[in-house]
Parts: C-alpha cells; structure tokens; sequence
C-alpha cells in the first residue's frame, strides 16, 4: 500500500519515538507548586510532540527534604499533588514518569511513577539506596526488597508496585523500564537485566548533585548503558529549586541511545528544561536481533517480570492535524497540543548526519582518518610480513584518480612502517583510450614526488589487439569497449607482479564493490583490497588528512594530493571531450554521497528502503528533491542485488568500519536473490509531497 504523504513524512511512521526529558523549578516541601510546574512541562513535551516523559528523582517534593520525608503532612500533600496531576492529564496522550515519596504499610518509600490519560500505570521503588559522603538515604527510605506487597492502591486507582514491572505499549519495539538514580550506578544495574528482558527504553529519574567532573561521569555511564544494552537510555536529573544548603544541582538530563548522544539540556537552568528527541527504536531492535550474545546473555539472566500496558501510545501517523492528545487538558493547553500529530512530526528531533561515514566534528574527523590509515597500513605491513623478504613488494596501478592515490599513499606509510625502501612498490601508470592529460600527469607527477618506481605502460596496442582478436570495432563504445581495458590493465599489473615477486594492490572502494560499478576480473581483481572497507566519501578526506599530516614535509606530494582532489571521479574508459573527462561516473549512476547515505543504512542496520528515503530528505534538507532520492536509490537497490556476484569473490582486504561487503565478514548474500520486496518497498514512497 502506497504511504500517503502525510504518513511518509509523520516520522512515527519509520520506527521513531518522540521521548521528553523534563526538568521542572522546584519549592522543596510544597507539592502543590511543583504540580504546576510538572504540568507546565508536560505542555511543553506534548507541544513538541513526545510520547513519553521523564522528570527527575522526588520531583514532586524535591530531593532535599531530608528528614521531612518523615513528616505525615509532606506524605499527604504528595498524595494530594497526585490526584491533582492525575485529573489535570486525563486526556494527555503522552506517557510520564516523575518522582516522589510514598509510605506503604510501616515504610517510607523512594518511588518512580509513571502515568497516562490519568491512571497510575506503575509505581517503583528504588533499588539501591545511597548511604555514603553527602547521601542518607537510608535515613528516610527502605529498599524497594523490604516491600511486603506487589501492588497499591493511590487516589483510588490500583497500580503494580515493584521493580519487576515492564512498561508495555502497541508497539512491541517499545518498552519501557524507569529506575531511580543509584539503581544504574550499582555494577549490575536492574535496567541491564530489564534491557536483557526486552526492554528498549531505560528511564532514570536522578537526583544526583553537581561536583567538579561529576556531569562528565554520568555521561559517560550512561552512555556506556545504552550501547552495552543496545538500548535508549534517558536520564533525568534535579535542578533548580532544590536546597543547595550544601550542594547544588544542575538540572542534568539527556538522551542517549546505542552508545551516541541525541540530546542534552542545558545546565544550571533557573526555569526549568524541557527536551525531546526521536528515538530509533526500529535500529535497536535490528541490532539487538543481529547480535546473538545478547540474546545469550539474556538467557543466562533469565527472571521473572510483570508487564504494564500503556494505552494510547503514539506510533505512526494517525490522520489527525487538531488533537487534544498531545497536551495536558484545558483550552490553552489543547491549542498547542494540536499542532503536535501533524506539524511537529514532519521534522526530525535528531541529526541524522548526510554523511554517515564522516565524522562532523573536524577533531574527530582528523582522529578518523588516522585511525583508517593506520588500519589499512599495518593490515598491509601484515600481509607483506607474511611473505619471503623478497617478495615484500607491491605492484599498484595510478590513475590520477582518489581511489589509487589513496591506496598508493597507503603502500609509501607501509614500507615507511615496515623500513623497507619506497622503491619497492612499483607504480605503473598505464593510459588508454580515455585517459585525459590532466589524471595523466597528476598520476606521473605523484609517483615520482613519493619515490615509487615508476613504469609506464601504453595499453592502447595490446586492447586494440583485443579488438582485433574478436572482431570488435573501436568506434563501437560498449562494455566490450570499457572492460577490455580494465582487463588488460589487470593483466599488465598481474605479469609486472609475477616479474617483480610481488602483489598487486587493489584499488577498488566499498561504494564501488556495493553498486558494482567494477569490472569483473578488472578492477576488482587484487592479492589485496586495500580500499575495499572505504566509502568513497571517506576518501577525499582521507587523502587532504594524508596531505596534511603524513605528507606535511613533502611539498611535491602534497601540491599533487590536493590537485587530484579537485579532479572529478571517472573511471576514464571513453574518449575525452575537448581533452577534458567525458564520462563523469555520477552523472551515470547518481551522487556517492547518496548512495554511501544508502549504503550505511541498508548495510549497517537493514532499513527498509521507504525509511532509507525519508532519513535522506532530512539528513540532505533540501538538497536533493523526494523524486531525486527515490530515482537514485531504485539505481543503489537494482545495482546492489545485480552485482554480489562480484563480491562473493572478493580479495582479502582490511575491514575498517562496522559497515563490510566482505563474503568472509559481515556480509553474506545470494547472488541471483530478488529485488523485488525492496523495490515494492521503494514504490510504496510518494511520488510528490
């Protein structure tokens, strides 16, 4: 069934959850004002859009009551605050999660409750109480094992009470699991063994007061939980209006999700915070399916657990522009609540980067870079090291385009690692009938510039040769025209080889084994890929960092490295127009950029190619319009499903990212399997928005 446009841009409907970390202003003691704040907030989240919200630790109260918490009048005025905020979100179609304390039977417990549509969903104590330096919880709580009952009764309305309650919804990819503070600070949190249970969403209400490099740590905790547990991980912490008698507090809250942060407030915050993300709760479940240790260690933590239902949780587009449901009740608060199911999902609450493989952050990317280079240098020191010492030699064909320079910058830093005189790698530059003058000496220029031996080897005779020996005419510029070409330069690079003892270094990029833009037995043959883990959008900054760093005292290399940047990507196999490149290869197949876009998403997680399509339209803003994305991305599907069997007889070479079209690593496919799901997929798109 085609998605309607509203539906294909509602991102709801592609497997995102909008979530809300809320950070409301606190009177310490006084419930009542607090209501009006939480309520505040949950306007706020529920304008935004989000389906779930999470306040911090004793919200309704504050943290600091201390001894307070003993007193019958605070016990009652939460209560109270309770069943205010229950009638005042009874027709919130947003979930939320907020602190307080509550005396059950002879004790007084730290709880997380979680309401919607103004029922009580889940109450649960905390776990782990704190009892050292600045804590005393156990002055004023009991542990959530000293309750003598699974289930209460508040502001007439029966709830489980425990910390073995799961929190489920319509979709089974979304469940959700709150603790509190000290429970995931502990060396065996219960929000792991929940994630090992099935749930996706870990919810923490903190309080958790502010020292020097205190915030850094709870980053990095949790951070480490939700790419350990392959989980979303929320924290919420208290903020302004709690006593800062002796310490302060920053009003910490963020968003993480599979190791990656999506969204942090911005501390120390006198009125409060309110953020939201879109929660890829679609590629967590993928990944959780692709790794079977976790499954495996889920079964080893086997445990019995409660399940909770939360009704009316919002996935995908529902058809409705007006609605109450996604704000708290009143007029002002309906006002803004409509725009939320309509307008509000149409954008993406997250960065989706339009260049998946490269870092944004320029550190980040230039601690990349080194990274991949060393990967592949050590990778081929490796593979020399395996062979007689007189055989430690490469033999690699330079174009003048990206692909071979890199790869020829790569074999210089190996015999560098390895001490071996750059003489021994042979760089053949072999023009023929397309090669322009400019690639020509670029390729001439830069083996020379890094001390290579240099060959030059005219195929032109030999592919005419080839012509002849078939009957083939060289005005007719066909495949036969093309790939005899990249033939015999393979054969050229194997014969030097062979006379040299040495290998022959492959060239070839991921983007190109991925859409087959090689020629069999051409330029996809190698004794070693060194390139093959790359992504072509990868290379050009892999080739600047080269320049910049390995090459900064080599003035000749780096004057060549930055003008082959600035030459267009071809494969030079036709006749040059003008002597200029006349076959430009993404004006035949499409922008890499979009297919590396394609290729990330379809490899790294399996997306559907409707989901693939409505991430691109936002990570590109614009760029490039829906009926652009959805030609290319048809070329990437046909191109990826017709060329395997090329890359089920891929050379060796090094794998670099968590994306690899290696048949021996990560990818694993049928050669002669069908398309067509994924193009029905595809047609489901809209052609016009």
């Amino acid at each position: 069934m085609e998605l309607s446009p509203e539906q294909f841009l509602d991102v709801r409907s592609h497997g995102f959850v909008r979530l809300a970390i809320a950070v409301p202003r606190i009177r310490v003691g006084d419930p009542a004002a607090n209501v009006a704040h939480h309520l505040e907030q949950i306007e706020a989240a529920g304008g935004k859009g989000a389906s779930y919200v999470l306040f911090p630790e004793l919200s309704l109260t504050g943290y600091t009551c201390a001894d307070l918490f003993h007193s019958q009048a605070l016990l009652d005025g939460a209560l109270k605050a309770l069943e205010e905020l229950l009638d005042q979100t009874r027709e919130t179609g947003l979930a939320f999660s907020f602190g307080m304390p509550l005396r059950i039977d002879h004790a007084v417990f730290n709880v997380a409750v979680t309401c919607s549509r103004g029922d009580i969903l889940s109450v649960a104590p905390k776990t782990y109480l704190p009892q050292y330096r600045e804590f005393y919880e156990t002055r004023y709580f009991a542990r959530a094992a000293e309750a003598q009952t699974d289930s209460v009764s508040l502001c007439g309305r029966e709830a489980p009470f425990g910390p073995d309650v799961l929190l489920r919804t319509d979709d089974p990819r979304v469940v959700i699991y709150p603790t509190i503070c000290e429970d995931d600070w502990v060396p065996v949190p219960p929000s792991s063994r929940a994630a090992l249970a099935g749930a996706s969403i870990l919810a923490n209400l903190s309080a958790s007061n502010i020292v020097i490099g205190k915030a850094q740590y709870r980053e990095d905790l949790v951070l480490a939980s939700s790419g350990r547990n392959e989980a979303v991980h929320m924290y919420a912490a208290a903020g302004f209006g709690e006593s800062t008698m002796d310490v302060v507090w920053d009003g910490h809250g963020f968003i993480a999700e599979r190791g990656y942060m999506l969204a942090k407030t911005e501390r120390f915050q006198l009125d409060g915070a309110c953020i939201v993300a879109d929660v890829d709760v679609e590629a967590l479940t993928l990944e959780r399916g692709v790794q079977g240790s976790f499954r495996q260690n889920a079964m080893d933590y086997k445990s019995s657990w409660r399940s909770a239902y939360l009704p009316g949780f919002r996935f995908g587009h529902d058809g409705e522009e007006g609605s109450k449901d996604a704000g708290h009740a009143g007029e002002e608060g309906s006002k803004n609540a409509g725009k939320a199911p309509g307008v509000a999902h149409r954008t993406f609450e997250r960065d989706i980067p339009s260049h998946p493989f490269v870092p944004q952050n320029l550190a980040d990317r230039s601690q990349r870079c080194r990274e991949v280079f060393m990967i592949q240098s050590t990778g081929l020191a490796t593979k020399l090291r395996s062979l007689p010492e007189d055989a430690r030699r490469v033999v690699v064909a330079v174009s003048g385009g990206q692909d071979s320079t890199h790869a020829l910058n790569v074999a210089v830093h190996t015999m560098d690692l390895l001490g071996l005189p750059r003489s021994r790698i042979v760089a053949l530059t072999m023009p023929g009938l397309g090669t322009t003058e400019r690639t020509y000496s670029n390729a001439c220029t830069l083996i020379r510039a890094v001390g290579a031996t240099f060959r030059e080897i005219d195929i032109k005779p030999a592919v005419r040769q080839f012509f002849g020996d078939i009957g083939h005419s060289e005005d007719k510029k066909d495949l036969v025209y093309e790939n005899t070409q990249a033939w015999t330069r393979k054969l050229e690079e194997l014969a030097t080889a062979a006379q040299v003892k040495g290998i022959v270094l492959g060239t070839g990029d991921l983007s190109e084994l991925a859409l087959g833009w090689c020629t069999m037995f051409g330029d996809h043959a190698s004794h070693y890929g060194v390139n093959a883990g790359i992504p072509k959008t990868l290379i050009s900054y892999l080739i600047r960092w080269t320049a910049d760093e390995v090459f900064e005292q080599e003035s000749a290399v780096r004057d060549v490295l930055l003008d082959i940047l600035d030459t267009p990507i071809s494969p030079e196999l036709l006749p040059p127009r003008e002597r200029e490149i006349a076959q430009k290869t993404e004006e035949k197949i499409g922008p890499y950029e979009l297919h590396d876009f394609f290729i990330y998403y379809f490899m790294r997680f399996g997306f559907s190619p409707s989901r693939i399509a409505r991430m691109a339209m936002h990570a590109f803003e614009g760029k490039y319009e829906l009926r652009e994305i959805k030609t290319w991305l048809r070329v990437f599907i046909v191109r990826f499903f017709q060329n395997q069997f090329k890359r089920n007889c891929l050379p060796e070479g090094p794998k670099v990212g968590m994306t690899c079209i290696s048949p021996r690593g990560d990818w694993r496919m049928p050669s002669d399997a069908s398309p067509a799901v994924w193009l029905s997929d595809l047609d489901r798109i809209p052609d016009e928005l």
